[in-house]
C-alpha cells in the first residue's frame, strides 16, 4: 500500500497542484502527444505487432502484480532478464520497426495518411457484390477445368511484405483476369493473387508455408501456403486444387476443404463486412455456418445409407 500511497503523494504535488498553471505550450504537448500514441497504436493495430503487445501486457501486469506483493525472487528475475527482453523485443519487432522507418521517410508534407496501411471501402462493406461475383465465377470456372489457384483477401492487417514480393497489377477484379492469371504456362500463374477492395492488387506473391503437423498428408504446397498466410495474418484465403478441383478457405489457420459455389459464396458474403470489432462475431458465424453445412451434409449422408 505504500507504494500506491507514493504514487497519488507524487501525483499530487508534481501535476495536480499545478493544474492551475498549465500554459498553452503544455496543452500543444498534449495534443501532440495524444497524435503520436493514436498514429502509434493504429499502426500496431494493422500488423501482426498487434498479437504480441498483449503478449507484453501480459507481462507488465504479471510484473506489477509482483511488485504490489513484494514477490522479490520474481523481481529479481525480471531485473536480471530486462536487457535480454529489451533485446529480444527489437529482433522480434524488427520487421515492424523497419517498416514504420521506412514510412515515416516516405511522408510528404500536408500528408497524415502514412500510418493508415488498409485502404478499405467506404461504407461498411469490404468489397462489393459484384466482387463476390466474380470470385465465385472464378473459383468455379478454374475448379471446373482442373486449374490450381490461390487468392488471399487482404482483411485488418497489412499484406504489403507479400505484395512486394510479386508482380503488381492493381486491376479490377473480373473472372477472366483470374482465370488467365492462372492459366497453365502463363507468366504469372505461378504463386498467389493477393486482394484489397476490389483490386487485384499483385500476382505471384510467395507465401509462408504453414508448420502445421496437424494438416492432411496430401495437401500439396499451395493448401500449405494458404493456410500458412492465414495464421500469419488475418487474410482470408481461398484454395483451387489442380489435382481434385476443389475449392477450399483458410482463415485464422483453419482449412475448410471441398466447399461448393453456393457455400462460398456465403462465406464471402460473411467476411465483406468491414470493421474490426465485428471480427470476432465474423468469426464465429462463419465457423458455424460451416459447421452446420457439415452437419447436414452427414445427416444426408445417413440417409442415404439408410
Amino acid at each position: 500500500m505504500s507504494i500506491m500511497s507514493n504514487f497519488f503523494n507524487t501525483l499530487y504535488n508534481e501535476y495536480l497542484t499545478r493544474f492551475g498553471k498549465i500554459k498553452i505550450t503544455d496543452i500543444i504537448e498534449i495534443i501532440i502527444l495524444w497524435i503520436v500514441i493514436y498514429m502509434f497504436i493504429k499502426w500496431v493495430k494493422t500488423t501482426r505487432a498487434w498479437t504480441l503487445i498483449w503478449g507484453l501486457l501480459m507481462i507488465v501486469l504479471f510484473w506489477v502484480a509482483a511488485k504490489v506483493f513484494d514477490f522479490n525472487v520474481i523481481l529479481a528475475i525480471f531485473g536480471n532478464a530486462l536487457t535480454f527482453i529489451l533485446t529480444a523485443l527489437i529482433v522480434i519487432f524488427q520487421p515492424e520497426l523497419r517498416k514504420a522507418l521506412e514510412k515515416l521517410g516516405q511522408i510528404s508534407t500536408g500528408s497524415f495518411s502514412t500510418f493508415n496501411y488498409s485502404k478499405k471501402k467506404q461504407g461498411d462493406e469490404r468489397f462489393s457484390d459484384e466482387t463476390i461475383d466474380e470470385l465465385v465465377g472464378a473459383c468455379t470456372d478454374l475448379a471446373r477445368d482442373k486449374t490450381g489457384a490461390l487468392m488471399v483477401i487482404e482483411m485488418t492487417e497489412n499484406v504489403d511484405e507479400y505484395i512486394k514480393s510479386g508482380i503488381t497489377l492493381n486491376a479490377d477484379i473480373t473472372r477472366q483476369l483470374l482465370i488467365n492469371i492462372f492459366e497453365h504456362n502463363t507468366p504469372l500463374h505461378d504463386g498467389a493473387v493477393i486482394i484489397r477492395g476490389d483490386k487485384i492488387i499483385a500476382a505471384t506473391c510467395y507465401l509462408p508455408l504453414s508448420d502445421n503437423m496437424k494438416l492432411s498428408k496430401d495437401l500439396g504446397t499451395r493448401h500449405r501456403a494458404g493456410v500458412g498466410m492465414s495464421e500469419a495474418t488475418d487474410s482470408f484465403v481461398m484454395i483451387v486444387s489442380e489435382e481434385t478441383g476443389q475449392v477450399s478457405v483458410a482463415y485464422q489457420g483453419k482449412l475448410d476443404r471441398a466447399l461448393s459455389s453456393t457455400k462460398l459464396r456465403q462465406v464471402l458474403k460473411k467476411i465483406q463486412i468491414s470493421g474490426e470489432k465485428k471480427q470476432d462475431s465474423i468469426v464465429k458465424r462463419i465457423t458455424k455456418r460451416l459447421l452446420e453445412d457439415d452437419e447436414e451434409i452427414k445427416n444426408e449422408a445417413n440417409k442415404n445409407t439408410l
